[in-house]
């Protein structure tokens, strides 16, 4: 009897222990899935974006203090990236908090995180990409037999030339009849043109301008020829969830700095292109030509509209490229809440989120 009741005390002490044990386990569960609670201005904004005339807000933002001055007494901290997948790494490795980025990476940084990681939270830029190759190329088939360039394995371009291959029926690979796609940076793909190495890039502006003018590349497709009306997303603004989480204060003033930077180049051109142009020279040593600067910004259209509308079909598009096995489902990629109430304030009209912000 009285092991009996010592057996039953001991599985009720158990029991017990197993109740708050799980207690525990449930609380601890319920405290890492509720969102991140809103903690006022952050200390330090940690930003990215390309040293590329496609992030030209950026560039402008950073150069003229337009960030600096919306965000107050939060530091600016800026790092520069070749390419969208180092800024992907950098932003799920929690060492960067919000960065300008290609539309693809974006989607890619969205799918990697099971939905969870980013948010997309305006546009930058449309337009300023094309396939520019050598003289003798004039229809897609020429290309068999060719190397082309991107400037990273699944970044936005990469995406756009390996899709757009497959919709002419082009193989990608090294074979007499395939066009062999490399990923090079873009400034090694311009000493290559230039000595036969390749015979052609997908690019970005300015490359894709230094291509033509200074190498005597042609434009054999403009890739907004592929985009209704012109217009898709060649360079949006994403954030950790948990940034934008704690500090959706930052996040505003982050987005008015970007709009102030935005309306800076439509109100002065001239303005924009000096200041793109320092800012290029400062982070790569070299300035571009006026020829280059000026052709390179006659292809872009810097907007805080994302062009929400193409993004399943970007989706789509990596899966054709072979970039990714299935379709990422970007519905609730976006938030556009702090966007919304930024051009409100300043009387801009509002973006369509075309479903991206619900999931």
């Amino acid at each position: 009897m009285r092991a009996h009741r010592r057996a039953v005390k001991t599985t009720a002490v158990l029991l017990a222990a197993l109740a708050v044990a799980t207690g525990c386990s449930r609380a601890e569960r319920a405290e890492e899935s509720a969102p991140a609670a809103d903690q006022g201005a952050a200390a330090e904004l940690r930003l990215g974006y390309f040293p590329n005339v496609t992030h030209a807000s950026a560039l402008i933002g950073v150069e003229r203090g337009l960030f600096a001055k919306e965000l107050g007494s939060t530091k600016l901290t800026t790092q520069t990236f070749n390419a969208g997948p180092e800024a992907v790494n950098a932003l799920l490795g929690e060492s960067l908090d919000a960065t300008f980025i290609g539309s693809g990476p974006a989607i890619n940084a969205y799918a990697k995180s099971g939905g969870e990681a980013v948010k997309l939270i305006a546009g930058a830029t449309s337009g300023g990409a094309q396939l520019v190759v050598k003289p003798e190329i004039t229809t897609p088939q020429d290309l068999k037999g060719k190397v082309i360039t991107t400037p990273q394995l699944a970044n936005t371009q990469d995406v756009a030339l390996k899709k757009w291959l497959s919709d002419q029926g082009l193989a990608i690979g090294a074979g007499p009849d395939q066009v062999n796609v490399t990923n090079t940076e873009n400034s090694q793909s311009l000493d290559l043109f230039r000595s036969g190495g390749v015979q052609g890039a997908w690019a970005p502006e300015p490359w894709s301008s230094r291509l033509v003018v200074d190498a005597g590349a042609k434009v054999l497709l403009d890739e907004k020829t592929l985009w209704e009306g012109g217009k898709f997303p060649t360079t949006v603004l994403i954030v950790r969830t948990e940034f934008l989480q704690q500090h959706p204060d930052t996040v505003r003033a982050l987005l008015r700095g970007h709009l102030a930077a935005t309306k800076y180049a439509r109100d002065d051109a001239a303005g924009a292109k000096t200041t793109v142009n320092e800012a290029l020279k400062k982070l790569t040593g070299k300035a571009l030509g006026e020829p280059v600067l000026d052709r390179a910004f006659e292809g872009i259209e810097l907007t805080l509209d994302p062009q929400a509308a193409a993004f399943p079909q970007l989706a789509e598009d990596a899966v054709t490229a072979g970039v990714a096995k299935e379709a990422a489902d970007v519905a609730g990629l976006a938030d556009f809440g702090p966007l919304g109430e930024v051009l409100k304030a300043a009387g801009e009209p509002a973006v369509d989120a075309a479903g991206l912000d619900r999931k």
